[in-house]
């Protein structure tokens, strides 16, 4: 589990106009680094932001809308302790910018659908795009740091 660090920010804010936005905040210490995730819900996107040490440097999104009406109608399969972590089969995320190795590409993307899949399955009605914004200060194949920077998105979500 990260070592969570109290954010006073965690509290939704509104933006003026037509488009209020909801904004929660978690940090935490993953592998001995300061770790920063905001979570955005817009009306037309979710978008979650993954920071060490100030670092944005890749941009995924996933839409959440099935590839076909026969996906979006079959049911939610029940989620086992043991399968909840596997992400959702139709959900295809893109890189927009960054993901300059074929690991940093590989990574954000493993991080984008874990989310839209988290996202989805918390409420299967959901069908706003989601944007990843991903800054790790190394990219690691280790299941820990894995579980844990998720589990810090998870409370912002």
């Amino acid at each position: 589990m990260p070592q969570l660090i109290p954010s006073h920010s965690s509290q939704p804010s509104s933006m003026t106009g037509d488009y209020p936005s909801t904004t929660k905040r978690a940090a935490g210490m993953i592998n001995h680094v300061l770790t920063e995730v905001h979570a955005t819900y817009f009306l037309d996107k979710i978008m979650v932001l993954i920071s060490q040490e100030g670092r944005l440097a890749q941009w995924i999104h996933v839409p959440l809308e099935g590839s076909s009406s026969s996906i979006s109608e079959q049911p939610l399969p029940s989620m086992t302790s043991h399968d909840s972590l596997l992400p959702m089969p139709h959900l295809t995320p893109r890189t927009l910018l960054g993901g300059s190795t074929a690991e940093r590409e590989t990574t954000g993307q493993l991080y984008a659908t874990q989310i839209a899949s988290a996202i989805a399955m918390r409420n299967p009605q959901e069908n706003r795009m989601v944007l990843l914004g991903l800054g790790l200060s190394k990219v690691e194949a280790n299941r820990e740091v894995f579980y844990d920077t998720m589990d810090l998105v998870l409370s912002c979500l």
